[in-house]
């Protein structure tokens, strides 16, 4: 009898250990009596993201999925100083094996200034005037909106000032940024 006992013992740690690690399957009745089965994994899976560039501390994280970017840049250390934090999408879900660059401040506008575009939040009265279309008054008229209003969030946007509508904008969407 002891014999069955100890095999009996042994043939259950054997199961136990098979089962390990494995997905787990819990069987429930909804409201016709049909069987739906959940499925669970008992190990939160996690990624590996490469975090560089305006941050305390570049180097690769392990987050779990679903993690979103701002995530990935608080187990950084946070942006520095100089980040253009408004060039990053904090709200962006993360991938496995990732790389998150932060650009700075000054790298953001030397790629604009490269751009060959005319800023409608920066230009002087003279730069908004080589735009087609755009003479003094209405170059005067961006340039008070920005200062009354704030910046412009879409370059759509420059359809606010009165006498720019959509012909104007079609000519000249191709030649600003914000």
């Amino acid at each position: 009898m002891r014999r069955i006992w100890i095999l009996f013992g042994i043939v259950a740690i054997i199961f136990s250990l098979a089962s390990c690690g494995k997905e787990e399957t819990t069987i429930d009745f909804d409201s016709e009596d049909e069987i739906v089965a959940y499925e669970s994994v008992e190990e939160e899976e996690t990624i590996f993201v490469y975090v560089c560039g305006a941050v305390l501390n570049e180097g690769v994280y392990e987050l779990p999925v679903g993690s979103r970017v701002f995530a990935a840049i608080e187990k950084a250390g946070g942006f520095l100083a100089t980040a253009a934090t408004t060039e990053i999408n904090q709200a962006e879900i993360l991938e496995d094996a990732m790389k998150l660059y932060v650009p700075t401040i000054a790298e953001v506008e030397e790629m604009q200034a490269g751009s060959g575009k005319v800023n409608l939040n920066k230009a002087t009265k003279e730069e908004l005037m080589t735009l087609p279309g755009i003479g003094e008054a209405k170059a005067e008229l961006i340039i008070d909106h920005r200062q009354k209003v704030g910046t412009f969030k879409r370059i759509e946007d420059i359809m606010e000032i009165d006498g720019i509508k959509e012909g104007l904008y079609e000519k000249i969407k191709d030649l600003i940024q914000v």
